[in-house]
């Protein structure tokens, strides 16, 4: 099982960054999808979801209407647009799988939005 995030760098307030996670070795399309950041010091903290079939997102305050999640089953990809970035966005992005008990995640990539 693998998940590999990318996309992750240094953005100034006000812009935008799209990040990717690329899934092998489960059965992709039937895992709903998350993404989760870390920023130091901090518990690590949903900001994304989606379910298998991508017809449904959900979002915490803090990122809704900035945050875009979606995902493409046919290449067992899943995706994180992030605009309107501001300095507490900085942290380390995680991408997770998730199917009753079974969650898996990714390595994480760093985002640090700063002038």
């Amino acid at each position: 099982v693998q998940l590999v995030e990318s996309g992750g760098g240094l953005v100034q307030p006000g812009g935008s960054l799209r990040l990717s996670c690329a899934a092998s070795g489960f059965a992709f399309s039937s895992y709903g999808m998350s993404w989760y950041r870390q920023a130091p010091g901090k518990e690590r903290e949903l900001v994304a979801s989606i379910n298998s079939l991508g017809s449904i997102t959900n979002y915490p305050d803090s990122v809704k209407g900035r945050f875009t999640i979606s995902r493409d089953n046919s290449k067992k990809t899943v995706a994180l647009q992030m605009n309107s970035l501001r300095p507490e966005d900085t942290a380390v992005y995680y991408c997770k799988a998730y199917f009753r008990q079974i969650d898996y995640w990714g390595q994480g990539t760093q985002v640090t939005v700063s002038s």
